[in-house]
């Protein structure tokens, strides 16, 4: 079993449990605990997606900031799908297009995955190894490259950082 793993996972499902409840009652700060202790050594112990992550200051810093990025990045394009749908003049362009990502950590990977799928207009199909295959509500390049820096460049440089 690894320890780091599970320290992790319980830290993350107990801050997850405390934003939803909203409280600090006693009563629900012990179910919480007690949920997220469970939950941890069941699921924990057979993974190994949190083991190498350490929450420090730099990575709180950067996770805080990563949020703020992703929020302006959801606002910014749902506005444009928003003006797509209500113009159809503009053009659109749909495809699936193939990018690579830098990140070599599974958790860095998966965030990076939903959160490109969070984004209206891109959609994560398939994800092997490096490689990314995304639905692009308007396709602007097929170059596996150009079309990384599109849509990977701002969530991938705060990653690297978070998730190493």
């Amino acid at each position: 079993m690894n320890i780091r793993n599970v320290a992790n996972l319980f830290v993350l499902l107990f801050l997850i449990w405390l934003l939803l409840t909203g409280t600090f009652e006693l009563t629900s700060l012990l179910l919480g605990l007690a949920l997220a202790v469970t939950l941890a050594l069941i699921f924990g112990k057979n993974s190994n997606v949190f083991g190498r992550f350490r929450m420090t200051p730099k990575v709180f810093v950067y996770s805080l900031i990563y949020l703020f990025v992703l929020s302006w990045e959801i606002v910014k394009s749902n506005i444009d799908v928003a003006l797509r749908v209500l113009n159809p003049k503009l053009p659109i362009n749909p495809g699936i297009v193939k990018v690579k990502t830098r990140l070599k950590s599974p958790i860095g990977r998966m965030i990076l995955a939903n959160s490109i799928t969070l984004t209206p207009g891109t959609l994560t199909i398939d994800m092997k190894d490096d490689e990314l295959y995304i639905h692009w509500i308007d396709v602007k390049t097929l170059d596996t490259e150009e079309a990384s820096r599109k849509i990977l460049g701002k969530f991938e440089k705060l990653l690297e950082v978070i998730y190493g």
